[in-house]
This record gives structure tokens, C-alpha cells and sequence, in this order.
């Protein structure tokens, strides 16, 4: 493992609008490093069942998450340079997790996540980068939004 020529980079993208930011920068670093990238997303609890879930049995509402998401994700693999995704990871889980094992699966030599603003469940919990940090072996960008000015 070594960051100076990173072969695997693993992006932990959410759902979020600053998704992209994270994805641009897990880009630049492959870019600029020669390395390649990985991308994951956890499906956890999720704001909004899609509509197709609702009429389907408990035991599936899993499989149309992870769908759904792994479809959201290959699309924004498709907008990265070619050939420098790698592969795609969503498995269902808790995000810290999920992100954690699958760096460990992928013998990633960087997590690239972005960091997200402390709301009050934040503070009483820990954000997902705080606990991917502190529960890692590999080393961790957090992504951190541009200041407007």
C-alpha cells in the first residue's frame, strides 16, 4: 500500500448533491497518481422507497434498494474518464461499514469520502467519515465542500 503510486482508490458516494465533488476528486487523484478506482455506496435506511418497493414483499425491498442504487452508481461511473472505474460496490449495510470492508476487500491504498456538515444527529453520533477514519486501516481523504464566498 503506498500513496505515492495508489493502485486502488475506493470513493464512498452517497446520494447526495456533493456526491459529484467527492467523485471529481477520487478522479483527479487516479488521474494525477496513475491509480484506479473503486466506488461504493452503503444502502441503508433510505429517505424514499421507491415506488415499486411498496407492493412488493419485505424481503425484496433489499434487492430494489441495492438495484435502484448500483444503477445510480454505474451512471456516474460512465461519467468518468474511461477505464479508470475499475469496478462498483453497493452492498446494504451501515455506511462506515460497508465502506471499511469493501477497502479491505479491494486492498484499496485510499478511501476518498466527502464530509458532511454536522447536523444534531452528527454530533450525537459521529459522522460516517469519523467512524470510516477512526475504523480503518487504509488511509482516508475527507472531501470537504468549497467555502462559498
Amino acid at each position: 500500500m503506498s500513496l505515492k503510486h495508489p493502485r486502488t482508490i475506493l470513493v464512498a458516494l452517497d446520494s447526495s448533491p456533493r456526491a459529484s465533488l467527492v467523485l471529481a476528486e477520487g478522479v483527479d487523484l487516479a488521474q494525477k497518481l496513475g491509480g484506479s478506482l473503486v466506488l461504493v455506496r452503503a444502502i441503508g435506511l433510505h429517505h424514499a422507497i421507491p415506488v415499486e418497493a411498496l407492493n412488493e414483499s419485505p424481503t425484496r425491498v433489499p434487492e430494489i434498494l441495492e438495484r435502484n442504487d448500483r444503477e445510480e452508481l454505474e451512471q456516474q461511473a460512465r461519467e468518468a474518464p474511461p477505464g479508470l472505474v475499475g469496478k462498483v460496490v453497493v452492498h446494504v449495510g451501515v455506511a462506515w461499514e460497508v465502506i471499511c470492508r469493501t477497502a479491505e476487500e479491494e486492498n484499496a491504498d485510499l478511501i476518498v469520502i466527502g464530509s458532511h456538515g454536522y447536523s444534531g444527529i452528527d454530533k450525537l453520533l459521529g459522522t460516517t467519515a469519523a467512524k470510516v477514519v477512526n475504523h480503518t486501516r487504509r488511509s482516508v481523504l475527507v472531501v470537504r465542500e468549497r467555502p462559498t464566498d
